[in-house]
């Protein structure tokens, strides 16, 4: 018997067109701007996070768009940048001389669009002369020491850009960020992108103390410990995803601790395994309904329980239910014709 094995994989396709005629000639760090974009077709992608990734300053993912769009491999509306399909052998490929200068550039009449349009969201980007004044800010140059030393690297501009911003542009105290980057390396998180999204966080809630830091994340911390330790999953940190979740129940919910850990424990109950979206589903439910407390979850129960027990009590209406139910006993009729029978013989 001839088996087959069929393989579901994860994959980014890359046309050949791009391969044969576009890849060869092209910088490498434009291939990997090409091909970032490409897997992430289906998101909204904004400059920092590209060049986060792919390590590179802003500057350079800025040239590597350029470079591609004026290829016609990039196309650009205002304020979106979208990718398109390499031009395929068969098409029709014009020749035209790019507006600017003698060079030529190859462009395509109507470019297949291999993604959605992916906005391009912009934060204000400090200059490498911006960051060099701020230099002479003894507060700002002290943040950036000790937080190259925290992350056991030196800089690159990009990374003394994002302080900058923090630091300059939205004003977060240098202590402030002197925590966020021990907190981030505590927690096993050493990307720029991501210390500046926790810091973009912390300042959303309003954090301009390291005491407001510290007791949040105190806090926090010991509510994650609880659920793990709920779910029975001491041995590792929770995902992204997971935390996300965990933050949710507590922060946005607003639930007690004892609240979010009934529905830890009801979620064991019912799957017999650890699922932080079977628990989020039943915290979602108890939100809508307005649960604060654990009275408020009993009193949901038992609301809960009366309709089950009214549609238990409810029985349904068919053919056989329609006729009176008769009490003779079949078993007392039986009886006397067998001994009327004896009687006879």
């Amino acid at each position: 018997m001839d088996m087959i094995c069929s393989f579901r994989m994860d994959a980014t396709v890359v046309a050949n067109t791009f391969i044969d005629q576009y890849m060869t000639a092209a910088n490498g760090e434009y291939v990997k701007v090409y091909l970032y974009l490409l897997r992430h077709q289906q998101e909204t992608v904004d400059i920092d996070r590209i060049a986060d990734a792919l390590n590179h300053t802003e500057a350079d993912v800025r040239r590597a768009l350029a470079y591609w769009e004026k290829l016609g491999i990039l196309t650009a509306a205002k304020k979106e940048t979208e990718p398109a399909e390499p031009q395929k052998q068969e098409e029709a490929v014009s020749e035209q001389p790019a507006q600017d200068s003698g060079e030529k550039r190859l462009s395509r009449t109507e470019p297949e669009p291999l993604a959605k349009k992916a906005s391009v969201q912009r934060r204000p980007v400090y200059s490498q002369d911006q960051v060099n004044k701020l230099a002479e800010d003894e507060d700002f140059t002290q943040l950036l020491y000790i937080a190259q030393k925290y992350m056991d690297k030196v800089f690159t501009s990009r990374e003394c850009e994002v302080f900058a911003y923090l630091y300059d542009g939205l004003h977060m105290p240098a202590e402030l960020l002197e925590y966020l980057v021990e907190y981030c390396v505590q927690s096993g998180h050493t990307s720029i992108r991501y210390i500046e999204t926790v810091g973009l966080n912390w300042r959303e809630k309003g954090f301009g103390t390291v005491e407001q830091a510290r007791a949040y994340a105190s806090g926090f911390s010991k509510n994650t410990f609880a659920v793990m330790r709920c779910f029975g999953l001491t041995d590792r940190n929770p995902g992204d995803a997971e935390k996300q979740m965990i933050e949710r129940w507590f922060s946005s919910y607003g639930f007690s601790r004892e609240v979010v850990l009934e529905a830890c424990n009801r979620t064991m109950e019912a799957t017999h395994t650890p699922s932080f979206r079977y628990a989020d589903k039943i915290l979602t439910e108890w939100k809508k309904a307005g649960v604060k407390t654990m009275r408020d979850v009993a009193l949901l129960d038992e609301k809960h329980q009366g309709k089950k027990k009214t549609r238990t009590e409810k029985k349904p209406s068919n053919q056989f239910h329609n006729f009176e139910q008769r009490s003779t006993d079949y078993d007392a009729m039986v009886l006397d014709q067998v001994k009327s029978w004896i009687g006879q013989a």
